[in-house]
């Protein structure tokens, strides 16, 4: 009988297998889990890179583990430190001033559970096709008035923005340079284009998923992670 690395008791039961394949014990005594004769797996920067790449599709973290042979715990520790170094700032080509055109929208998502819902609030740039503005939160006036704070300082000076007839976007915008209009118009497709591909590669935005974010942090890193790897794919 095996005896638990913690508290030495032999009364340790079968508990599955870990990732690898290997018999997993937990003792019934205090709870730990544990594997006999251990061995540290040191994960090459080969397969970080290719997790690097990876997170960047609709793949959930489980799926990721699977194909790359690294255990969950270690992936969702890898990644929960990625997102925490991830800017929560644009950054964009520089633009001189004149007449700039920008348009906006909100993506639902939520967190842990659908009452806890997560607007994701974005500006496009419509000639360059840059994001140009993002904040992640709820749908009232400071969530407007945040999207407007986080627009590089040309773009809340020059801009032309045009938005959808939701009110916050008209109680923070200027008026002289606010357009409100409908998806009929057009004028606001690029950023409706880029809610789809936010969908189709962040598998946390599907509307009906089971990998959505357990933690408004992982939630909110996971998507400027995309967005900061959207703008630097774009052509110069």
């Amino acid at each position: 009988m095996l005896s638990c690395p913690s508290c030495e008791s032999k009364h340790t039961v079968k508990n599955g297998r870990i990732h690898n394949g290997k018999q997993n014990y937990r003792c019934r005594d205090c709870g730990r889990q544990f594997v006999q004769d251990p061995q540290n797996k040191l994960i090459d920067q080969a397969t970080k890179d290719l997790i690097d790449k990876l997170i960047l599709e609709r793949l959930s973290l489980a799926g990721i583990a699977r194909v790359t042979g690294v255990s969950e715990l270690w992936l969702q520790r890898y990644v929960n430190a990625k997102y925490v170094t991830v800017p929560r700032r644009v950054s964009v080509s520089a633009k001189k001033k004149g007449r700039l055109t920008i348009q906006c929208d909100e993506l639902w998502s939520f967190v842990s559970h659908r009452g806890n819902k997560q607007w994701v609030w974005l500006a496009i740039d419509a000639k360059t096709r840059e994001i140009v503005g993002v904040h992640i939160g709820n749908r009232s006036e400071a969530g407007a008035k945040a999207l407007w704070q986080s627009l590089p300082p040309v773009y809340r000076q020059c801009a032309i923005c045009y938005t959808d007839f939701w009110a916050a976007y008209a109680a923070v915008f200027p008026s002289k340079r606010h357009r409100a209009v409908g998806k009929e118009s057009g004028l606001t497709n690029r950023i409706e284009r880029f809610n789809c591909t936010l969908r189709q590669r962040i598998s946390r935005l599907v509307r009906k998923t089971l990998s959505f974010s357990k933690k408004v942090d992982n939630h909110i890193g996971t998507i400027w992670y995309f967005i900061h790897h959207y703008n630097a794919s774009l052509p110069v």
